[in-house]
């Protein structure tokens, strides 16, 4: 949850660094509050397909899910504009996952130091 909480502090911050730790646990935590308002949109407010509660959390996470994902980026060395290629279908998102998953980029780069420490 720390993780998560250190993404959501970082609100529109679209410069530095994110460690590979910091993005998984925010899209982890985000899916599962996400999974659980809708269980929520579903039984309790009877709402079919997306409901008031999962829109209005996918709105207010809109901002700093791209804004993690480009300081993910940011630490594998590549441009945030990178993220642009996820609107080519399945390919992008292919290329996506291939650079969320690579490690940082050791020592410091154009966007600041490694996120790690060392």
């Amino acid at each position: 949850m720390q993780w998560f909480m250190e993404a959501l502090r970082k609100y529109a911050d679209f410069s530095g660094r994110s460690r590979r730790k910091e993005y998984w646990f925010f899209v982890l935590f985000y899916l599962i509050i996400y999974l659980v308002l809708a269980i929520v949109d579903t039984v309790i407010l009877g709402s079919e397909g997306i409901g008031l509660l999962t829109t209005l959390f996918a709105l207010a996470m809109l901002i700093p899910g791209i804004a993690v994902s480009v300081r993910r980026l940011h630490d594998t060395g590549r441009s945030g504009w990178w993220i642009l290629i996820g609107f080519i279908p399945f390919i992008g998102l292919i290329v996506l996952l291939v650079f969320y998953f690579q490690d940082s980029q050791p020592g410091s780069n154009e966007y600041g130091p490694n996120p790690k420490g060392a």
